[in-house]
């Protein structure tokens, strides 16, 4: 019999028709009230499939008391609670490097863009304003200093970006990055001080929510950018806007928000803020290489006990 597999949010078409084709799938999504649902039927289920952006919680994996596998859509765990499922012996897999590429890309593209305007250009130009204007100069990117909140395996990716352009690199993390080629600096405040560019890169959850504090934006300072791809919640948010509504930082490059898909009203009106909607990942390459990633590991553990890629 093929394992009964709960579906937690909507997966990519393709990986839905596979693990229909592999496993016993059953649509939490559709439910009117799943936590109703699973109290008569979360027995049933050994594997939960997942999005980042949704995770899971303890109660829902105290609701299935067969789990053994959970997959999940995506690299970021904040949403997932790793300790109950750590405590109950249950293999979790997510999908870590085959979006490396795609997420420094954004990184670095909202740092060019919100510091040579080019956003902002575009609707000027759209606007109609260049036959009775010039547009505003703009901040050189090449050989400037770029500060990374987090060297893993995407930091380290933004940083040879920057590296590239003949940027200076240092980072801030708990502790030094094995082999990073880069300075470490153990303050963030002192890190946001130095840099052109801050850059953040680290995981989210309760250990860095509001990392990048007010002091941590005055010390970047008026010609500072801030670029988050991060999570929206290892920013003060609204420390981040009142410095960008008064000019305490130039600007600030922005993927991630901390009530998404809520974006603070006030940054709308703002040409040195670039506002994207959590799409740093969304290219056709890396979603179809992260849905083969949460397949296989789902078949990887009905195989051998182990996903391919273990978050616990």
């Amino acid at each position: 019999m093929k394992p009964r597999l709960a579906q937690h949010g909507r997966l990519p078409a393709a990986l839905e028709a596979s693990l229909a084709e592999h496993y016993d799938v059953h649509p939490l999504w559709a439910e009117t009230d799943p936590a109703a649902f699973l109290a008569s039927h979360g027995g049933e289920f050994a594997a939960l499939t997942t999005r980042a952006a949704i995770g899971v919680d303890a109660a829902m994996i105290a609701a299935m008391p067969n789990l053994k596998v959970i997959s999940s859509f995506g690299v970021g765990l904040d949403k997932i609670d790793l300790d109950a499922a750590r405590a109950r012996g249950i293999a979790v897999g997510y999908t870590p490097d085959v979006l490396n590429d795609c997420v420094a890309d954004t990184a670095f593209g909202l740092l060019m863009d919100v510091a040579r305007g080019f956003s902002a250009a575009d609707r000027f130009v759209r606007r109609g304003e260049w036959p009775k204007a010039q547009f505003p100069l703009a901040t050189r990117v090449s050989g400037k200093r770029m500060g990374i909140v987090g060297m893993g395996r995407i930091g380290r990716v933004i940083a040879r970006r920057g590296v590239g352009f003949d940027m200076e690199v240092r980072y801030h993390s708990r502790r030094p990055a094995q082999d990073a080629p880069y300075r470490h600096e153990p303050s963030l405040s002192e890190l946001a001080r130095w840099a052109d560019f801050l850059v953040i890169a680290t995981a989210g959850g309760p250990e860095t929510r509001h990392l990048v504090s007010a002091e941590v934006l005055e010390a970047l300072g008026p010609n500072g950018f801030l670029i988050n791809i991060a999570r929206g919640t290892v920013v003060d948010e609204t420390a981040l806007v009142d410095a960008l509504v008064q000019g305490r930082i130039a600007g600030a490059g922005l993927d991630v928000f901390e009530n998404e898909p809520q974006v603070p009203q006030a940054l709308f009106a703002l040409d040195n803020v670039v506002l994207l909607p959590h799409i740093a990942s969304a290219t056709h390459e890396t979603r179809n290489a992260m849905a083969d990633l949460v397949f296989e590991n789902l078949q990887s553990f009905f195989a051998s006990g182990a996903v391919k890629a273990s978050a616990v």
